[in-house]
C-alpha cells in the first residue's frame, strides 16, 4: 500500500467525488478509482457504496480518513522539527495581477516563517513563466492554469477561481452585458493572455456586433480606461483595491462556467523541497484567507 492512496482517499472525502479529488491530487478519475480499489483489498472492505447513482464514503472510510489527517500532520511536524529553519534562494515569477494584489503579503508571510530564505522575483505572461520554468529558469511561478489542465510534468496547487465579469463606468446604465456593449465600445483584453482568449470568446459569441476600439495587456490598464468612460470590458473579477481606486462597477455574465483558475506550479520532482513548500503555504494562506 503507497502513502499517495491514503493522500487520495483524504482528497475524494474532502471534494466529494473522484472527479473532483483526481483534479487535486492530479490523477485521471480513473486512476484515482484504481487507488481507491487497492485500499479496499488492503483493508478487506469497502470504503464507498456504489449502490446509489453518487458514491457514498462507508462509517470506516471516514475513520480511515480522520486516522490519515492526524499521521499526516503529525509527520508534517516531525518533518519541520527534523530540518529546522527554511533557507537558500527560490525564484519566484507571478503573472502582473498576483504581484499586484497577493504578492505584498505573501512577501510579508514569508518574511516571518522563512526569514533566511531570499526570494528572487520576477513577472511575466503564464506562457512566459512556464516556458522560464521547464528551462530551469525559475522554481516555481502563480499563473493562470491553462485550458488544456497544463503539463503532466509539472505540479499544479490551485489556490483560487476567479470568475470573469463585465466592468463598466460606475453611472452606466444596464444591468445586462448585451446592453452595456450596445452602449458602449469594448476594450479587449489582449488575447495573448489565456484569460483574455477566453474573455474574446465569449464577448464574439454573445455579442458579435461589439465595438473594439483597442486591445489592452493590463487588467489595470483597462479599468482606468473604463473609468475615464471610454468603453467596457470583459474581465477577470477585480481586486476591491481597483474598485476602489477607480470608478468602475462590475456586472455578473451569469454563467458560472466562465473564469480563471490561478495555480502554483512547479516541477514535479521540486514539489516536495521545503523553500517550495514554504513559498505554496504562504500563497495558500494569503490568497485563500
Amino acid at each position: 500500500m503507497k502513502l499517495e492512496a491514503l493522500n487520495t482517499l483524504v482528497a475524494v472525502l474532502r471534494h466529494g467525488s473522484f472527479a473532483a479529488a483526481a483534479e487535486f491530487v492530479h490523477l485521471t478519475p480513473s486512476a484515482v478509482s484504481v487507488q481507491v480499489r487497492q485500499l479496499e483489498e488492503y483493508f478487506g472492505q469497502p470504503l464507498f457504496d456504489r449502490s446509489a447513482r453518487q458514491v457514498r464514503p462507508t462509517a470506516f472510510a471516514q475513520q480511515l480518513a480522520s486516522t490519515v489527517r492526524n499521521a499526516l500532520g503529525e509527520i508534517e511536524d516531525m518533518r519541520s522539527l527534523a530540518h529546522g529553519k527554511v533557507s537558500g534562494r527560490i525564484r519566484l515569477g507571478t503573472i502582473e495581477s498576483v504581484q499586484m494584489g497577493a504578492f505584498p503579503a505573501v512577501f510579508a508571510a514569508l518574511r516571518v516563517a522563512a526569514p533566511s530564505l531570499a526570494l528572487h522575483f520576477t513577472r511575466g505572461s503564464t506562457v512566459d513563466l512556464l516556458d522560464a520554468l521547464k528551462a530551469g529558469r525559475i522554481d516555481v511561478a502563480v499563473v493562470v492554469r491553462p485550458l488544456s489542465g497544463g503539463s503532466s510534468r509539472l505540479h499544479w496547487t490551485p489556490l483560487r477561481r476567479e470568475p470573469f465579469v463585465v466592468v463598466v463606468p460606475a453611472d452606466a446604465r444596464g444591468s445586462k452585458p448585451q446592453e452595456l456593449f450596445k452602449a458602449y465600445d469594448w476594450i479587449r483584453l489582449d488575447r495573448t493572455l489565456s484569460a483574455g482568449r477566453v474573455a474574446a470568446q465569449y464577448v464574439e459569441k454573445t455579442m458579435p456586433d461589439a465595438r473594439r476600439i483597442i486591445d489592452m495587456p493590463s487588467i489595470e490598464g483597462i479599468v482606468a480606461m473604463v473609468g475615464a468612460g471610454l468603453g467596457v470590458s470583459v474581465v477577470p473579477k477585480l481586486r476591491s483595491e481597483l474598485l476602489r481606486a477607480y470608478n468602475v462597477r462590475e456586472v455578473a455574465l451569469g454563467d458560472a462556467r466562465l473564469g480563471r483558475e490561478i495555480v502554483v506550479v512547479c516541477r514535479k520532482a521540486d514539489a516536495e523541497d521545503r523553500r517550495q513548500l514554504a513559498v505554496r503555504d504562504a500563497f495558500m494562506e494569503v490568497i485563500r484567507a
